[in-house]
């Protein structure tokens, strides 16, 4: 799925859209919040005004969820978010060594975007397979023991349509 900004009429109709499969109470803020990133990408400054005007909340409000959860994006990234395990397990396993390859090999450095939008690497702490680093995160799909040469394989498999490789060890 592509992640690039929507037009201002198409984020509120989307908004819209959303918003009629919940009923705006305080519980269902983080579900919402949630379908949001998955349709646009990230929670747009709009969205996030949108959604404290129809959840009753201030905008301060939704915009500390939005920031408390690290996995909530304000800003649009590539189409896919490749994540790497740097906690000290994976450290141990050579993580540090496949974040430099990958950022060779993508051109960008950790917590940024190609400049074709095709990917957006990052750095995590623990995607807990621990026995198993170092570890990347492709969307769903957890990878362990992920060497420079699998890196290279999972890239190459997006890149030519193939999809994302299953999960592996």
């Amino acid at each position: 799925m592509s992640h690039h900004p929507p037009q201002a009429g198409d984020e509120l109709a989307c908004l819209d859209e959303l918003l009629a499969e919940f009923s705006p109470d305080a519980e269902h803020l983080l579900p919402f919040l949630h379908r949001v990133q998955a349709r646009l990408g990230y929670v747009s400054q709009s969205a996030i005004r949108y959604t404290a005007h129809a959840f009753n909340l201030s905008r301060a409000d939704v915009y500390g969820v939005v920031t408390f959860y690290g996995d909530f994006r304000e800003e649009p990234v590539g189409d896919t978010v490749l994540q790497l395990c740097m906690a000290e397990a994976c450290q141990a396993m050579g993580c540090r060594e496949l974040a430099a390859h990958v950022e060779r090999r993508l051109g960008v450095p950790l917590g940024t975007s190609t400049p074709d939008a095709r990917f957006h690497v990052e750095a995590v702490y623990c995607l807990g397979n621990c026995a198993l680093g170092p570890t990347m995160r492709v969307g769903d799909a957890v990878h362990g023991r992920v060497t420079p040469d699998r890196f290279d394989t999972i890239v190459h498999a997006i890149v030519h349509g193939v999809g994302e490789p299953a999960e592996s060890p």
